[in-house]
């Protein structure tokens, strides 16, 4: 999910080119179509962040296409900036659906399909390591998502079921400047978004809880739960 995005679509061409069958899904049509022709995919799946029935079902829908699914990735956000007192209803709500509920709709749905020694996991981002001043709802929306994650990787252990949250710092990709209100305060030099695509495929075929980014900046990865499979790759992104 979030596959006609920057970062979403280089992780979906990332694990077409290890050989992984990948089913991208995005709210884009013409990105859509035009990534399905580039990754050779059985075909894409468009969702609406606010209609959270069609996220949950967005894991299934990819499953009937492939015969069967081995990883989910949700790579889908939207930052917001300004003071957190003057943070307005509407953006808010915004933030919480695009950067919490859908992604949680789409992990929901995606492990009622997977099975023993699957994997899932989504984008967050530093900022839910530390405050950021003039990030407050953007960074609050990305917690809830954290929370979320941590909670569901406690619950699939069992099962055998890897959860993943890949924390990547500030990116060259020109995300903070589409930010849905007000201004990005400054920021470090971005990151490469490539190789943070690569580190959040890593860390999701290994089976990893966390990739962080470690003192040097480089990605950092967390153990997890062993995976009992080692297919080729996620078959949705």
């Amino acid at each position: 999910m979030g596959a006609t995005g920057d970062l979403g679509g280089r992780v979906a061409v990332a694990a077409a080119a290890r050989g992984a069958r990948v089913v991208p899904a995005g709210r884009d049509p013409e990105r859509l179509a035009a990534l399905v022709r580039r990754l050779g995919a059985p075909g894409a799946e468009r969702f609406d962040a606010y209609r959270l029935d069609t996220c949950a079902g967005l894991a299934a829908r990819a499953a009937e296409r492939l015969g069967g699914l081995d990883a989910v990735l949700v790579t889908v956000g939207v930052a917001a900036f300004g003071p957190a007192d003057l943070a307005r209803p509407e953006i808010e709500e915004h933030l919480a659906a695009v950067n919490a509920l859908a992604p949680i709709a789409v992990l929901r749905g995606a492990l009622g399909v997977v099975g023993p020694g699957a994997a899932v996991g989504a984008v967050t981002g530093v900022v839910v390591a530390r405050p950021l001043a003039g990030a407050g709802a953007y960074r609050a929306s990305k917690a809830a998502l954290t929370a979320w994650l941590e909670t569901a990787r406690l619950e699939q252990r069992r099962r055998r079921v890897a959860v993943l949250e890949a924390r990547p710092p500030h990116l060259a990709n020109g995300f903070a400047g589409r930010a849905v209100a007000g201004n990005p305060p400054p920021l470090p030099a971005g990151a490469d978004p490539q190789s943070w695509a690569e580190a959040a495929l890593d860390a999701l075929l290994d089976g990893a809880a966390l990739v962080r980014p470690g003192p040097d900046g480089r990605p950092v990865r967390e153990p997890g739960r062993p995976r009992v499979r080692a297919e080729a790759g996620p078959g949705a992104s």
